[in-house]
Formats: structure tokens, sequence, C-alpha cells
């Protein structure tokens, strides 16, 4: 995607391709079988990519979103379910980076990330709220120096594989819906009772199950920040940008396929223009859309980084909402074309140029979390914030 990044991303790219080559390999069996893909992930630890954007003092490589959507787009290109898994395991940990440095526990608990490569999960939807992330029904309850924790977990995805999980809740039993913490809870210290399976169109290999989850901890382990902060100034912007990155990489792959069909065709009968070239070439535009919006998204979350105030103003806000919406619609109409360029064998599982599994992935873009609820959110604020028309703005 050659996003803004440091001279330290190419070394980062290999290494990720070298863990592409493994999920490519397994990726159609983990969407059959609608299983966690392990192979994958063993390869992001085997080359130490899990701890890729803690910080270098612990342990970590310090990247960037830049230089982590740029790993989300490559491994998107290989499997979406691992490259899904990756990109959810690096918003958890931006909540940490961004939000836990000054917290010993979270500073240790983040070099463990990396010396480990503990695998990090996310709570944050709940039944009675829908995917509604910024309320909370269940409560943290604080004794002492210990939290508890129960929570009707409608999704956690790959909860049943993450070593650690970070889940929301409301402050404390009287706090309002909207007052809620993050808080780590170590594998040891929870039990998932399973409540509901996931057996979906796409994204079978992201195993989000939904949950019962019960924990018990120290209640160092809660965030100091509270979670309306974490959402607003990291969670946002890398749920949107590292979302995409991935759908990108989904599209980039399938516009690979279809460019290849139409090459051979052009091989074939070099005396004529193959009919799918025109669609590749409006395939090719829409593709180049997608990355030029994620690259700008990544230019305005690097001018507002450091700042809480741009962070979480409200053109900010708007700006990522928009980059979620435009890409997770644009991936399938970019899809939906190489689909008509390969015809039958894209239509068809088994041949080079298969593309039904891209296209049901690409699916879940809208779904997660639904455009409808961000197009709602969008609309009020922008009851009240004036749009920046200019061209460079």
């Amino acid at each position: 995607m050659h996003s803004p990044a440091r001279a330290g991303t190419p070394a980062l790219c290999d290494r990720m391709r070298r863990v592409a080559k493994v999920a490519a390999v397994h990726a159609d069996d983990v969407d059959a079988r609608a299983r966690f893909p392990h192979e994958a992930v063993e390869a992001l630890r085997a080359e130490r990519l899990l701890g890729a954007q803690i910080p270098a003092e612990l342990g970590g490589d310090g990247a960037t979103i830049a230089e982590i959507a740029e790993l989300c787009a490559i491994l998107g290109q290989a499997c979406s379910a691992a490259a899904m898994v990756f990109a959810m395991h690096q918003i958890k940990a931006s909540s940490l980076v961004s939000h836990g440095e000054g917290a010993s526990w979270h500073r240790d608990f983040m070099t463990r990330v990396a010396s480990e490569q503990l695998l990090l999960a996310s709570a944050t939807t709940e039944g009675g709220i829908g995917g509604n992330l910024r309320n909370s029904i269940c409560a943290i309850a604080v004794e002492g120096d210990t939290c508890r924790l129960e929570k009707d977990a409608t999704v956690i995805s790959y909860g049943d594989m993450a070593d650690a999980i970070l889940i929301t809740s409301r402050a404390h039993a009287e706090a309002a819906a909207s007052d809620q913490v993050l808080t780590v809870f170590l594998k040891d210290q929870y039990t998932l009772e399973k409540t509901h399976v996931w057996d979906t169109l796409g994204m079978r290999g992201t195993c989000s199950d939904g949950f019962l989850f019960k924990g018990e901890a120290p209640a160092e382990q809660i965030l100091p920040r509270p979670f309306a902060e974490i959402a607003a100034q990291s969670m946002l912007a890398y749920s949107h940008i590292l979302w995409s990155a991935v759908w990108y990489g989904i599209a980039a792959d399938a516009f690979s396929r279809a460019q290849a069909f139409v090459r051979a065709a052009a091989r074939r009968s070099p005396e004529q223009t193959p009919p799918g070239a025109l669609r590749v070439a409006e395939a090719s535009s829409l593709l180049q859309g997608v990355k030029a919006s994620i690259v700008a998204a990544l230019e305005k979350y690097a001018a507002a980084q450091g700042d809480e105030d741009k962070l979480s103003a409200m053109s900010f806000s708007v700006a990522m909402n928009n980059l979620k919406i435009a890409s997770s619609q644009t991936v399938l109409t970019i899809i939906n074309h190489c689909m008509l360029i390969c015809g039958i064998l894209g239509y068809k599982n088994g041949t080079p140029f298969s593309l039904g599994r891209h296209l049901r992935d690409a699916h879940s873009a809208q779904l997660m979390i639904s455009n409808d609820r961000i197009l709602g959110n969008t609309s009020t604020m922008l009851l009240v914030h004036k749009q920046d028309t200019s061209l460079l703005g």
C-alpha cells in the first residue's frame, strides 16, 4: 500500500510476507471449516509480529499505525481472516501503547506481549446494547485491590485462542452506561462459557463466538484512562484504518486474480482486446481510490497524534467514520467487477481465479461496526459541525 512510514518498514514487510505465504496455503481450509488460522498466527509469533506496535524500549518494534496498516494489507491479500485477527490484536495493542504507558502494570504487560507474543482479544459488544461499544450494561466491581466482572459478551473474536482479553464495562455499579473503563484480563483470570456459535457467510476464521465472561483480577489491570478517551483518541482511528487496510488487501488480491485472467485471455488472442480489460481499468481506479483514502486518513492521524483536542474533535471522528463507510462499500464494488471479469472461473471454487471467499469476507465490512450506526453518529455530529470542503483540508 506504501503508506507514510519509516525506514524500518521494508524489514517488517519482509517478515509479514513470509507469514502471508503460510497463511495463503491454509486460507481456503480456514474458510471452509470455519476454523482459527492457527498456522498464520504461529507464523506471526515466529516473526515476532504480535509485538510489532509495542515500544522498542519494551521489547517491540515500535511500529507506527502506517506500518501496521501496511502489514494488514499484505496479510489481507493472503488470508482475510488471519489479517482481521492481526488487525484486531493491533487495535487492542494501540489502547495499551496510547493509554497504558504511564501505569507500571500495563508497561510490564506490554513487555510480556512482545516477549511472549501474546494474542490480545476484545470484548466490547454486549447482550442488550448490540454493537454500541460506547455503552455498557455490566459494571466492574472493585473491592480493595481486586476487580470482578461478569459480562454477556455476544461476540469475542477468537476468544478461545486469546492469551488476554481487553473488556469494557461501566466504571462501577452506579455509573452511567457511557461511563466506561477498559480492563485487561489474562487467560488464567477468567472463564468463558460459550453462548453463540460463529457460523457465518464470511470471515469464518475469526471464530467470533459469543460468551458469558466471568473474570477476577488485580484492580491495577484497569486502564487508567476512561474508555471514552481511549475510544476517541486511539481505538477509532486504529479500528477504521486497520480494518480498511485488511479490506484493501482482500480487494487487491481479487484485482490481481482478475488482472491475471485478462492477461491470460490476451495471450490466447493477441489480436483483440479481451472483453474484461475495461473493467480491469475501472477496478484499478476504484482500488486506487481506497488506497488514497487510507493514506489520507493516516496523514490526518499523524497530524493529530499527541494532541488530545484534535483526536477528540468532531472533524476527526467524521473523517475516520467516512473512511470506514467508503472503504467498506467500495471494496465490494471492486470484487464484484473482478467477479464479472473472471466469469464462471471466478464464481467456481478451486480455480486460480476463485473469488467467492473474497466476496463473502468483504460483505462483513459494512457490518462491523454497522454502517447504519456509523452514519447515524456522523449525521448527529454534522448537525453541529461544519464540514471542511477545501480540497486539501
